[in-house]
């Protein structure tokens, strides 16, 4: 998200006030203020899209989306129902996580049971990188640790549901090791790049 390589864009950041893996992760209502703060900072910067460096922070996504006249793209978990379209009515998409104790259907913007039963979701908690990620400060990402925790999560997610066609990473870590994974998988693999890309796209005007 914060490599200027990832997309032919500038990128400009803002740091969310208090916002912490431990904090954000489980949720708290009293960081969309802070949301909200960041989000208009970088309009007043010439940010012409908006997104946001963890996935679980689309708890906010209405109230920053209402806050600004950019278009807003605060976690990958947004595409949840446009992926669901996208596959057979047999097929299962798996939303990989940090942490799924945290990422509840509630979150996926599906409400359909029979839509939501087609969603399983996994987490790599009890891994070497979500541990990493809870720390203060923040240590670089460890890739070897993303990957072998994403690794062993859709392992177990593909052996207990054979129906998944596709994979969509919640955590915006995880897009480090994207292209190894697709390699390994040969599945479909979206995440926040994907979204952030398309948003993009609908703003490029030369």
């Amino acid at each position: 998200m914060i490599n200027p390589t990832t997309y032919d864009f500038p990128v400009i950041l803002e740091t969310v006030a208090g916002a912490w893996s431990d904090v954000v992760l489980p949720g708290d209502p009293s960081l969309e203020p802070a949301c909200i703060a960041a989000a208009r900072r970088l309009v007043e910067r010439g940010a012409v899209a908006i997104s946001a460096n963890c996935g679980f922070l689309i708890r906010h996504q209405a109230a920053v989306a209402a806050s600004v006249n950019v278009p807003v793209v605060m976690s990958s978990l947004l595409l949840t129902p446009a992926l669901l379209r996208q596959l057979p009515n047999t097929a299962k998409l798996a939303v990989l996580t940090a942490d799924s104790r945290c990422c509840g259907k509630d979150l996926l913007g599906v409400d359909d049971p029979v839509e939501q039963a087609r969603i399983v979701i996994g987490g790599i908690e009890g891994g070497k990188y979500l541990a990493q990620a809870m720390q203060r400060p923040l240590p670089p990402p460890d890739l070897d640790a993303i990957e072998t925790d994403v690794t062993v999560c859709i392992e177990r997610l593909r052996a207990a549901h054979p129906e998944i066609a596709a994979i969509l990473f919640e955590c915006t870590g995880f897009p480090l090791v994207g292209s190894s994974i697709r390699r390994k998988t040969k599945l479909p693999i979206y995440d926040i790049t994907t979204l952030c890309s398309l948003t993009l796209e609908s703003v490029r005007w030369s």
